[in-house]
C-alpha cells in the first residue's frame, strides 16, 4: 500500500487537537494552562433537536463552564440539565486516547497509521472476497453536517459501499417519509414561535416536559391561553400540566385520527378554499374516513363519547391548531400512516402555513434534520433522489466526481443491514457515534448478529459502550466541544456549534479520521476540496441551491454565528433573514404539481398481540430529562446521575400490582419472548391496567422489544411488545 507519510504527519503533534476556537475567530491555536477566565463565545447544543444557544466560558481558548444563552431565539437564557452538564462527559475516565485493537481476545493500543492500514487492508479484503455490498456503515444524529456528508460521500462515492445508514432510522424516519410523502419533501413546516401563537395545542405521543422541556416553556410563554391535549396512553408529565389528556389505547392512534376527520367532515368544519387549490385526493379520504364512527373510535380506543366530543369542539373554525408530534407516533408498526393522519388534519382545516398552526414533527437528536438531508443514505446529498438521473447528475457536477459513481438506489434502511449481517451479506460494518448494541430493537438478536460480522469498527468517544465491547477495532473520535461544524434543529434551524475544548491523547475529529480513511483508501484526491468543516459548509451550499432547504444566502461559519442561527431555506446572501420562519404561507408544497397529498390506510393491528401467557403492554419511552438516549455521555455526570434513579424500574398500575401482590421497590421480572430482565416496580396510576411502562435508557431494556417496522419507513415500533411479570424470586404465575 502507498501511504502518503506526509498526509500522515498532519495528524500527528499538536495538530492532533483539530482546530482549536480563539475568542472571536476560527483557526488554529494552543491552550495555554493555568490562565484566568477571560472570555465567553457561544456554540449550540449537542444532545437534543431542540438546538439550545449556550455561552461557554473560556480560560485562554478553552471552556471552563457554560451558561444558557439568554440571546439565542430557541432557548432564550433556558437550559435542561443536560445542556447545564455538555461539558463534563467529554472529561470522562473511559475516553478512547488511542486507536484500540482486538486480537486473540487481547485490546491493544496502536498508532493512527497501524490503525488506517489494518482499517483498509480488512475492508478491502471483504470487499475482494464478497464484493461491495459486503461492507456498510451505520451512522448518527449526533455528528455535525460536515462530517455526516463527508462520511455519505466517502462511503458510497469512495468506498464503493451501497449500504449505509443512520440511527435517525430509529427516531426520525417516519417523519421523513410522512413529509416526503404528504409534502414532496422533508420540510417540517414550523418554528417555535408557533407555540406561543396556538389557540389549540395537541400533543400526540409527546411528552415534551421530559423529552424537550425547553418547548414546553416556550408553551408556557404562549399569551392567548391555549388548550394543550395531550394524547397519550399514559399520564405523563406533560399530559398532568395539560389542560386535556386523552389516554387512548395504545396503537389505536390512527383510528382516532380517522375518526376526528370523520366528525370534522359531518361538521364541515373545513376549509374548502384551501383543499381545493392546494390538495390531492381529498374525496378518497373523506370516502375512506366515513366508516369511523364515534362509535366505533370509542370501542377501538377506550375513550368515551364525550371525551371525544369534547376534543372536536376544540377545533371548531377560527381557532388556530398547532398538531405536534414525537415518537409516540414516530417509533409505530403504521407510524407513516399515523404522521400523514395528523397532516390530513391540518390540510383538511387550513391549519398549516399560518401563524399558530402545523403538523409539526419534534426531531430528536441534534442534527438528525443534518442527518435526512445530508447524509446521503436515505435521501442523495441535499434531499434529493437517488433514483432520478437529474439529481444524480445535479451533485455529480456539484462535486465533480463521476456519475457512475452514484448509485441509483438508496442501499439497505438500518434494520435491513443488520438482516444482511445476519444472512451473512455483510461481512464489515463501520458504526459511528452510534451504540447499536445497546439500542436497537431486540437487544438479544442484535448482539447476535453484530458477533457475525468479520470485522467490526466502532468510532467513538469512550471504550466502555456496549457496542465498542464487540468492535475488532475502535478508533477515538472527538465529541461535542472539541471540533467545529453546524446541526440542524427540529425548526430546520442551521446552527453553529464550535470547538472550545482539545480532544484527550490522539483522538481526532471525526472529520479528520474520514480525511485519513480517504488517503489511506486511495480515493483522497476525490475529496481534495474538502479540507475542513467550513470548506464542506460551502460545498454543502452549492448542494442545496435551488433545492426546498437552499442555504445558498448564509455567507459563512461568522454570518451564522451573527444571525444566532438561521432557519432554511434561505437563498437570499443581500439581506438577513426573519428570526423566526414557518413553510408554506403560499399554500405551495414541494410535488410537481405544488399540492400537498391526502395519503392513509386501513388500520393494522400491531405485529405482536398480548396473550395469555404474555398479558401485559410494554410501552417505552423517554424517562427524565436528566438521561439521553444509551446514557452514554449523560452516565458520565454526577449530577445528571442524581436525577433518576440508578438501576432499571417500571411503572405498574395499582389494580395489576394488587392482582401480583407487587409493591413499589419490588425487584420484578418482566419477560417477553425475546428476553427477561429484573427491575423495580414503581406503582401508579399514571397508566392504564394491563400495561407496563418502562425507560428506554437501561441497558436491558430492549432485551424485551419485538423487532417489527413500518413498512414505508423502516422505523423500528419500540412502543409496543407483549411481556409477562411475576417476583423476580419466583416463576412465572398463572391467574
Amino acid at each position: 500500500m502507498n501511504i502518503n507519510h506526509n498526509f500522515l504527519r498532519k495528524f500527528d503533534g499538536p495538530l492532533t487537537r483539530d482546530l482549536v476556537l480563539a475568542p472571536g475567530q476560527f483557526g488554529l491555536g494552543q491552550v495555554p494552562k493555568h490562565s484566568q477566565p477571560d472570555a465567553t463565545t457561544t456554540t449550540v447544543c449537542g444532545f437534543c433537536s431542540t438546538g439550545c444557544g449556550l455561552n461557554v466560558h473560556l480560560r485562554q481558548s478553552e471552556a471552563i463552564n457554560l451558561t444558557p444563552a439568554t440571546d439565542y431565539p430557541v432557548n432564550l437564557g433556558m437550559a435542561c440539565p443536560k445542556g447545564w452538564e455538555a461539558l463534563t462527559p467529554l472529561a470522562a475516565q473511559d475516553r478512547v486516547v488511542t486507536p484500540l485493537l482486538r486480537g486473540s481476545g487481547i485490546v491493544r493500543s496502536i498508532d493512527w497509521d497501524s490503525a488506517m492500514q489494518v482499517f483498509t487492508l480488512r475492508f478491502k479484503a471483504i470487499q475482494d472476497k464478497w464484493g461491495p455490498a459486503s461492507i456498510a456503515f451505520i451512522s448518527t444524529g449526533q455528528i455535525v453536517t460536515e462530517e455526516m456528508a463527508f462520511l455519505g460521500a466517502l462511503a458510497k462515492f469512495g468506498m464503493g459501499m451501497l449500504h449505509g445508514d443512520g440511527n435517525t432510522r430509529q427516531c426520525m424516519a417516519t417523519a421523513a417519509t410522512a413529509y416526503k410523502q404528504s409534502f414532496g419533501f422533508d420540510a417540517p413546516p414550523f418554528s417555535y414561535a408557533d407555540f406561543e401563537e396556538s389557540d389549540v395545542i395537541v400533543l400526540v405521543g409527546s411528552n415534551v416536559c421530559i423529552a424537550h422541556p425547553i418547548l414546553w416553556q416556550r408553551i408556557l410563554q404562549n399569551k392567548r391561553k391555549p388548550r394543550i391535549v395531550v394524547i397519550d396512553p399514559r399520564a405523563t408529565e406533560t399530559a398532568l400540566a395539560a389542560t386535556h389528556h386523552l389516554p387512548i389505547r395504545p396503537k389505536s392512534d390512527l383510528t382516532f385520527f380517522y375518526g376526528v376527520a370523520n366528525a370534522l367532515i359531518e361538521r364541515q368544519w373545513l376549509d374548502q378554499s384551501f383543499i381545493a387549490r392546494h390538495t390531492v385526493n381529498y374525496p378518497a379520504f373523506a370516502e375512506h374516513v366515513s366508516e369511523f364512527s364515534i362509535s366505533r373510535v370509542s370501542a377501538e380506543t377506550g375513550l368515551t363519547r364525550e371525551q371525544f366530543s369534547s376534543f372536536i369542539h376544540l377545533l371548531a373554525p377560527g381557532n388556530r391548531v398547532s398538531y405536534w408530534w414525537t415518537m409516540g407516533v414516530n417509533q409505530s408498526h403504521e407510524g407513516t400512516r399515523l404522521a400523514q393522519s395528523i397532516i390530513n388534519l391540518a390540510l383538511m382545516t387550513g391549519n398549516i402555513g399560518k401563524p399558530g398552526t402545523g403538523a409539526n414533527s419534534i426531531t430528536g437528536q441534534c442534527n438528525a434534520m443534518g442527518s435526512r438531508l445530508f447524509s446521503n443514505t436515505s435521501s442523495l446529498l441535499g434531499g434529493r433522489n437517488f433514483a432520478s438521473a437529474e439529481d444524480r447528475s445535479a451533485v455529480s457536477k456539484i462535486l465533480g466526481i463521476e456519475q457512475t459513481l452514484i448509485q441509483t438506489q438508496p442501499g439497505y434502511a438500518y434494520d435491513q443491514i443488520m438482516d444482511a449481517i445476519d444472512a451473512g451479506e455483510i461481512k464489515g460494518l463501520w458504526i459511528i457515534a452510534t451504540n447499536t448494541a445497546h439500542s436497537w430493537i431486540d437487544q438479544q438478536a442484535a448482539k447476535k448478529t453484530l458477533s457475525k460480522l468479520d470485522f467490526l469498527v466502532v468510532q467513538d468517544l469512550y471504550h466502555s459502550t456496549e457496542t465498542a465491547a464487540l468492535a475488532h477495532m475502535i478508533l477515538p473520535a472527538a465529541g461535542w466541544g472539541e471540533k467545529e461544524g453546524t446541526f440542524i434543529n427540529s425548526e430546520r434551524r442551521i446552527g453553529l456549534t464550535k470547538k472550545v475544548r482539545k480532544a484527550p491523547g490522539q483522538a481526532l475529529s471525526d472529520f479528520n479520521i474520514f480525511r485519513l480513511v480517504s488517503q489511506y483508501w486511495g480515493c483522497g484526491q476525490l475529496f481534495s476540496s474538502w479540507s475542513s468543516p467550513q470548506a464542506v459548509f460551502q460545498i454543502l451550499k452549492r448542494l442545496s441551491k435551488d433545492q426546498p432547504c437552499d442555504i445558498s444566502g448564509i455567507e459563512d461559519y461568522r454570518h451564522l454565528d451573527r444571525l444566532r442561527g438561521v432557519q432554511w431555506p434561505w437563498a437570499d446572501p443581500h439581506n438577513d433573514p426573519p428570526v423566526h420562519r414557518s413553510l408554506f404561507e403560499d399554500g405551495h408544497f414541494y410535488h410537481s404539481d405544488r399540492k400537498a397529498r391526502f395519503l392513509f390506510d386501513r388500520p393494522r393491528p400491531p405485529v405482536e398481540l398480548c396473550t395469555r401467557e404474555f398479558p401485559f403492554i410494554l410501552l417505552t419511552g423517554r424517562g427524565s430529562s436528566a438521561q439521553w438516549h444509551t446514557q452514554t455521555r449523560t452516565g458520565k455526570s454526577a449530577i445528571l446521575r442524581k436525577l433518576y434513579p440508578a438501576d432499571p424500574y417500571f411503572e405498574l398500575h395499582p389494580e395489576d400490582a394488587r392482582r401480583y401482590r407487587i409493591n413499589s421497590g419490588d425487584l420484578v421480572t418482566i419477560e417477553s419472548s425475546r428476553g427477561k430482565l429484573n427491575a423495580a416496580a414503581l406503582v401508579t396510576s399514571n397508566l392504564q391496567p394491563g400495561q407496563i411502562f418502562m425507560p428506554m435508557h437501561y441497558a436491558t431494556t430492549n432485551l424485551l422489544t419485538c423487532a417489527s417496522f413500518d413498512p414505508h419507513s423502516r422505523q423500528p415500533s419500540y412502543k409496543y411488545s407483549a411481556v409477562r411479570i411475576y417476583p423476580a424470586a419466583n416463576g412465572p404465575v398463572a391467574f
